[in-house]
């Protein structure tokens, strides 16, 4: 089974502008707690590389496009993000990083959980003793 699972969103196309909603527990399945983005990373620039114990997000590119590798420890994938109305659902216990943002890229994070330090396993190593338990 791939790490993470993309969602699509509604979209109500309008000769003004198109419209995405994203719906708690309706389009995205948890509460959310926390909302946070991502811009002006510089060319060649990764950022993520850390896993949660506890939280669970739902990424979204609301401009341009990034690269998104997860794995579990046993298989990776790497997601694509270049649409307003998708977005990728990561589990607890993935490791992820954000490669290859395009000029103008916003990645868009919506949170299950506060931050809280003690969530996040920064170290690979870590992680994959983690997911041994």
């Amino acid at each position: 089974m791939k790490p993470g699972h993309i969602i699509n969103l509604p979209k109500i196309a309008d000769p003004r502008g198109n419209l995405t909603v994203a719906e708690e527990l309706k389009h995205v399945p948890f509460d959310v707690k926390r909302v946070y983005w991502v811009y002006d990373v510089p060319a060649g620039e990764s950022r993520g590389g850390h896993a949660h114990r506890r939280c669970r997000e739902f990424i979204v590119a609301v401009g341009g496009s990034f690269t998104v590798t997860l794995t579990d420890g046993t298989s990776t994938h790497t997601y694509l993000l270049n649409h307003p109305y998708q977005g990728l659902l990561v589990d607890t216990g993935t490791w992820r990083t954000l490669d290859d943002f395009s000029s103008g890229a916003v990645c868009l994070v919506l949170a299950s959980e506060l931050f809280d330090e003690e969530d996040y396993i920064y170290d690979y190593d870590e992680f994959l003793k983690y997911k041994q338990r």
